[in-house]
C-alpha cells in the first residue's frame, strides 16, 4: 500500500524540491504541498504535470487521488504557510 511518506520520497527523488509535504492515511487519497524552482514560469497545469510525471506509474496504478498545491520558492516565501 502506498503511503504519504512513500509519495513524498518519490517526489523528492525525481523532482528538485525545496519542500514536499504529503498528507493522507487511507492509502488512496492524498494532498500535497510541493515547492520547486522547476515550477518557475509554468502555469498550474504544467506544474501539476511535472508532479504527475515524477510519480509515473504510481499515479496510474496506486494513487487514486492527489490534490496538490504547487508553488515556486518565491511564492512559498510570500505565503502564510511558510
Amino acid at each position: 500500500m502506498v503511503t504519504s511518506e512513500s509519495i513524498r520520497i518519490h517526489i523528492e527523488n525525481t523532482l528538485p524540491c525545496e519542500l514536499v509535504r504529503v498528507e493522507g492515511d487511507d492509502g488512496y487519497h492524498f494532498s500535497a504541498i510541493i515547492v520547486s524552482t522547476e515550477f518557475q514560469d509554468k502555469n498550474m497545469v504544467q506544474q501539476h504535470q511535472l508532479v504527475y510525471r515524477a510519480l509515473g506509474k504510481k499515479m496510474e496504478q496506486e494513487i487514486h487521488a492527489l490534490s496538490m498545491k504547487t508553488l515556486t520558492p518565491e511564492q512559498w516565501a510570500k505565503s502564510d504557510q511558510s
